[in-house]
């Protein structure tokens, strides 16, 4: 890429400003600012585009799932709180779930097409039945969810529909892991009680 002779300085933070200089681009981004944005993405995407990587594997997944990582850090910068961790952390964050999100739409996908393909092509199915099971199954679950004490329904929303690990909801939520893991592990079996799940 050519180098400008004449380069304009930069308002914002020098490269080398590290954590402070990335919570400063976001807090620019969170008001607007594209530039600062554009600086953010140059400064991260590398990173973010790796992680992307080694979940999804696939280099073209990986790609899409960058994009809808800056878009929501683009959307959310302004949710950004350096006291529940550094902007980089932020930032992988919300990629690995993206990640995780997009792992789990295409084993799920995969699954299905195994089960339509073991079918065969004479077999009779029954898109309303499937649907209505599928729809009970989830009114089961969300009712258990609903037997929760707010703090484990919050611990096991964030670890299982968010993709966060035991250590990444114990930083997001500013507590103890070994609460986290009380809190993981009492929500479960509470869980596997309300939804009648053989132990």
């Amino acid at each position: 890429m050519p180098i400008d002779p004449a380069p304009v300085p930069s308002p914002g933070p020098a490269p080398g400003e590290g954590t402070a200089g990335l919570a400063e681009l976001l807090r620019r981004a969170s008001r607007g600012d594209e530039a600062a944005f554009a600086d953010l993405y140059d400064r991260t995407s590398t990173k973010v585009y790796g992680l992307a990587r080694r979940v999804v594997r696939d280099p073209a997944q990986a790609e899409e799932v960058a994009q809808e990582t800056y878009l929501a850090v683009w959307r959310q910068a302004a949710r950004y709180d350096s006291a529940q961790g550094g902007p980089l952390a932020w930032i992988l964050t919300i990629a690995h779930r993206r990640a995780v999100d997009r792992v789990r739409s295409a084993e799920s996908a995969r699954e299905r097409d195994l089960r339509f393909a073991a079918l065969g092509d004479g077999s009779d199915y029954d898109m309303v039945a499937e649907t209505v099971t599928t729809s009970l199954e989830a009114a089961r679950v969300r009712r258990a969810l609903a037997s929760l004490t707010e703090v484990q329904r919050e611990a096991v929303l964030l670890a299982y529909y968010g993709g966060y690990t035991y250590k990444e909801v114990s930083e997001l939520l500013d507590v103890p892991l070994g609460t986290i893991k009380t809190r993981m592990r009492d929500g479960l079996i509470r869980l596997r009680d309300a939804l009648g799940v053989e132990r």
